[in-house]
Parts: structure tokens; C-alpha cells; sequence
């Protein structure tokens, strides 16, 4: 199975598009306990399976901690959402439980209209990828989180994972 990409660093972040300014507790929406129903493109098929997660906030808002569990599958791992304070950009890490390893540098975004849109950048060759991790349909009870990626600059979008949550 595919995951969030881990990249040792991005090839040059000069392409993406600057993030809107983040804020501490842009990721409360998340707190708590959740019922996801994941719907994955694998080799070519989708395939649907049940997923669950608990969220905390960590450091008055600052930061927010995800533990994913997905047994259908025989995955767990770790979100980790940051805010620099300096910057006010906020970065999305993820830990797989088979690596232990953070996926450095994480995909950097923020929330604009209620839509929060994180990139990173990679090379395969010369061709130029982002990689794109989206949170949408934000409401008290549930949110869709979306991956993806582009090989031409964000005209245009392969998106392989959907995980529709639903408050537990």
C-alpha cells in the first residue's frame, strides 16, 4: 500500500504556492475520536476498508497528534501536524508504524475558506511531482482527508486516497 510519501528532502520548494497564514488551533476540528471509511486506488482498483483514529491537541494548539489505526489492513500510523510559529506555516509529518520513521519535511499548507491544502515537492527524473494531502467538508461531526499527486505543477490531480471520517 501506498502511504503519505516520505521524502528525505524536497527537491526545491521555488514551484509550490505560498500557504495562507496558520493559526494556533487550525486543527481542533480534528480532536477526538473517529470512524473513517477509506476508499484507495491499488494497482489500478479501489478498494474500500474501515479505519478509526483518536486526535489530541498538543501545546495549546499548536500542534496535533493523530493516532491512525486500520486492522483491515494491518496498518497504524502517526499524523503529526506542527505550527512554526515564525512563519505561521503549518507541516503535516506522518509515521508508519512499520518505518518509525517521520516523513521529513512534511507537506506544508494551511486553511483558506475552510479548505486546508498541504503540498510537498519531489523529483522523479526531471520531472517535477507535488504531492498533495487536502481536508474538506469540515462540519462538528465529520471531514474528508484526500491525497494526491501532480507531475504538472498543480494543473492537474491523480487523487488515490479519499478517508471519509465520521465522529465516533
Amino acid at each position: 500500500m501506498t502511504n503519505a510519501p516520505i521524502l528525505a528532502a524536497p527537491a526545491t520548494t521555488a514551484t509550490l504556492p505560498p500557504p495562507p497564514p496558520g493559526k494556533p488551533g487550525d486543527f481542533d476540528f480534528l480532536t477526538g475520536e473517529w470512524r473513517i471509511h477509506n476508499r484507495f486506488r491499488e494497482n489500478g482498483t479501489w478498494i474500500e476498508f474501515p479505519g478509526e483514529a483518536t486526535v489530541v491537541p498538543v501545546m495549546g494548539g499548536v500542534g496535533s497528534v493523530e493516532d491512525l489505526r486500520i486492522p483491515a489492513r494491518g496498518f497504524f500510523g502517526m499524523g503529526l501536524r506542527l505550527l512554526d510559529a515564525e512563519s505561521r506555516i503549518w507541516s503535516d509529518h506522518f509515521v508508519n508504524k512499520l518505518s518509525g520513521a517521520v516523513s521529513v519535511p512534511g507537506q506544508t499548507g494551511g486553511f483558506a475558506n475552510g479548505v486546508g491544502t498541504f503540498l510537498s515537492e519531489d523529483r522523479e527524473g526531471d520531472t517535477v511531482v507535488w504531492y498533495r494531502g487536502v481536508w474538506d467538508r469540515i462540519t462538528p461531526t465529520s471531514c474528508r482527508w484526500f491525497q494526491g499527486t501532480s507531475r504538472d505543477l498543480g494543473a492537474t490531480w491523480d487523487d488515490s486516497w479519499f478517508m471519509d471520517w465520521t465522529r465516533a
